[in-house]
């Protein structure tokens, strides 16, 4: 007999209104083309052209001059043109430079969906019983590129959801990369990468120990130079990989957006896996696992912050760190941290780190046991410390390729020892979910347990998103009782 479970009347659609500008470039010889028109045009005709686009464009995007003149700005070093040049022309041929050379992409048009969920760092002026969330999620736009985006949420003492409606504007974020790289590391996620072995043999030979991004940058360039060798591009690609985000503090949560960065995620970043770690001195972070994406390397990296503004963003190393399926554990266990992983596709694996950006040593888990979990199970999302033990919510697919979520009970102190899996699945897509860009999914990327419930956003077929709950109580007895008796 099933857990009786309850899905929330609630439905997250994606909104093809949300739109991020992007710098918009063809080839040199048509922005030179495009170039030579725009300084033919008298200045009467340029303010004709742009004066309505700022009009316009102005309700859609916040400060649509400065994302002009940084775009114009862009095309100049693109084309390795002197910005002398750029600066010694009118302020609105400029912008209309920038204009020619924008475009407006919808983050979300095709999909939003596989969320996770975390308490908000501010829980300040709330009532009895009621809770502020973060929610993250995988939003799809044309091409299939996949970045993470946010909305915040409250939860009242009956455990209904209020998800707060998304701001005016999206914003990208200030990009830094100021990170000090260690050669031995760099190298080992090269290998992962595909780059040429030449290519990593002759970087060995050019770069210290220790090398910042302005370093590898003028020896790459200067080895461009002498002569062009493979993959050098890859390697600046490989260092994009490492940076720090900032947005400004007066976007809303709604507003933020981490787009791929690196060609190493030009295909998307996707499935966020959020978890607020507590620390051993009761400081927390919250990080996130995601997999980066170019079409042929999957990459897993690691999101850190404290509040949502500023953020870390680092690949992750070693034999465990690879495929999807990455989910830290919230604390240390005997010192170390713990990750749960799926290296091989198809089975969970537990591993244990005392760095927590290198995983070797992969365990074997979980491997499928019920035909709807024959093809494949995997987390869905960080484990969740109970007083009875690690409680993971998993997914298994079965047989037309159908997504069920499920769950499963890990020891306290060991987590390598499972103590109660569920013999039947705790959510299987019914005749209102199973329709979407890929049919019969349901998934989740992280849950949370709030007023004696444990309350799972999940994705409906790759399109959209809702929740539902289950008394905790019943969840984790029902787990005893399905292990004593298999």
């Amino acid at each position: 007999m099933r857990i009786p479970i309850k899905r929330k009347d609630i439905r997250i659609m994606p909104d093809p209104k949300r739109v991020i500008s992007r710098f918009f470039y063809a080839g040199p010889e048509r922005a030179i083309s495009i170039l030579d028109k725009i300084y033919n045009l008298s200045e009467h005709e340029v303010e004709e052209l742009i004066l309505p686009l700022l009009q316009e464009f102005s309700k859609r995007h916040r400060n649509i001059t400065k994302i002009f003149k940084k775009n114009a700005n862009k095309l100049f070093k693109t084309l390795k043109k002197d910005l002398s040049e750029l600066d010694q022309i009118t302020f609105y041929r400029k912008l209309l430079i920038g204009a020619f050379f924008t475009h407006e992409y919808s983050i979300e048009s095709a999909a939003f969906f596989n969320p996770s969920i975390v308490e908000d760092p501010y829980q300040g002026n709330l009532e009895e019983g009621q809770r502020r969330i973060i929610i993250s999620f995988r939003a799809v736009g044309e091409g299939h590129i996949s970045s993470i985006v946010f909305r915040s949420a409250l939860i009242d003492c009956n455990n209904d959801i209020t998800v707060t409606p998304s701001g005016r504007y999206v914003d990208e974020a200030e990009i830094i990369k100021n990170n000090i790289y260690s050669k031995k590391f760099f190298f080992e996620k090269a290998n992962d990468s595909h780059i040429a072995d030449e290519t990593i043999g002759l970087m060995d030979q050019n770069l210290p120990e220790k090398f910042d991004y302005r370093e590898l940058k003028e020896i790459i360039d200067r080895l461009k130079r002498e002569k062009n060798y493979k993959d050098l591009d890859k390697i600046l690609w490989l260092a994009d990989s490492y940076h720090e985000i900032n947005f400004s503090l007066d976007t809303d949560i709604s507003d933020r957006i981490i787009y791929p960065i690196s060609e190493f995620e030009r295909k998307g970043i996707e499935d966020a896996r959020f978890v607020k770690f507590i620390n051993e001195d009761g400081s927390y972070k919250y990080y996130a696992t995601y997999t980066a994406y170019d079409g042929d390397v999957i990459m897993p990296k690691l999101l850190e912050t404290t509040d949502f503004y500023n953020f870390k963003v680092r690949p992750l190393y070693g034999e465990g760190a690879k495929n999807k399926n990455l989910a830290l554990f919230p604390r240390k266990i005997g010192g170390k941290f713990a990750m749960m992983s799926r290296i091989d596709g198809w089975n969970n694996y537990i591993m244990y780190s005392e760095k927590i950006n290198i995983w070797n040593n992969p365990m074997l888990l979980q491997a499928p046991q019920h035909p709807w979990e024959y093809i494949q199970i995997g987390n869905c999302g960080s484990p969740i410390e109970t007083e009875h033990g690690w409680l993971i919510i998993s997914h298994g697919v079965g047989p037309m390729r159908r997504y069920c979520l499920s769950a499963s009970l890990l020891d306290l102190e060991n987590p390598s020892i499972e103590i109660g899996r569920l013999k039947e699945p705790l959510l299987v897509p019914n005749k209102d979910e199973r329709e979407g860009y890929v049919p019969n999914v349901v998934y989740s990327c992280g849950s949370i347990i709030n007023n004696g419930e444990l309350i799972v956003p999940y994705g409906l077929s790759d399109y959209s998103t809702s929740f539902m709950t289950v008394n905790i109580d019943a969840l984790l007895i029902k787990l005893k009782e399905d292990k004593l008796s298999s």
